[in-house]
């Protein structure tokens, strides 16, 4: 059995010990003759894969009642791995979402790394500095480099502590954005932990 997240530009896969990732334009589903249980926020993939018998969409097992409409099946998915506790996804945007007693309360979306540097960059070339993760939080900058650094992270930083642990840090600059939460679980496969605890729900019914 294998687990799939499927984004815009790529499928994701997990064995259950490694993960691999295959390009959205040039990968056939249809080679993989084992069984996938997968997720996906590319709306095209999924009419495709319906034909194929062997890819069974897990978003159909989740009571969305639970969630507001328009959240994606990915944060859903990672919030569902989880009993309590705030999650930082740290991808393309950044989002966060809090859950008490297997029961989620609300989160929000910041931009990602990526989006925040461009947008500082497009109101001025002298705002075009690098993040320092490393930077100290609790000082008040006194040059630029530092200044753009402290708008972003410290804003982040401040709205995720409101609310109570553990907190468990996922996606590709979760590494990145472990030096601002240190206190942080970075669990790179959540999203394929909550698939799992979902697929398990099921066999139980």
């Amino acid at each position: 059995m294998l687990l799939c997240d499927i984004g815009n530009t790529s499928y994701h896969f997990y064995d259950g010990d490694s993960d691999y990732k295959q390009s959205v334009d040039s990968f056939d589903p249809a080679e993989i003759s084992d069984e996938v249980y997968y997720i996906s926020v590319n709306p095209s993939l999924v009419t495709r894969l319906v034909s194929l018998s062997n890819w069974k969409d897990l978003s159909t097992y989740i009571s969305r009642e639970d969630y507001y409409e328009t959240m994606g099946i990915d944060r859903i998915v990672a919030c569902e791995a989880i009993e309590e506790g705030v999650i930082i996804d740290a991808g393309s945007a950044v989002t966060v979402d809090v859950v008490k007693a297997g029961q989620f309360q609300g989160g929000f979306i910041y931009p990602g790394l990526h989006a925040m540097q461009k947008a500082y960059s497009d109101i001025s070339s002298r705002l075009a500095f690098s993040f320092d993760f490393e930077l100290d939080l609790d000082k008040m900058p006194k040059n630029s480099p530092d200044a753009v650094s402290y708008g972003y992270l410290r804003t982040l930083y401040s709205e995720v502590l409101r609310h109570d642990g553990p907190f468990f840090l996922t996606g590709g600059d979760a590494e990145l954005f472990g030096h601002v939460f240190p206190m942080a679980d970075i669990d790179r496969h959540l999203i394929f932990r909550g698939m799992q605890k979902i697929i398990t729900r099921v066999a139980q019914c």
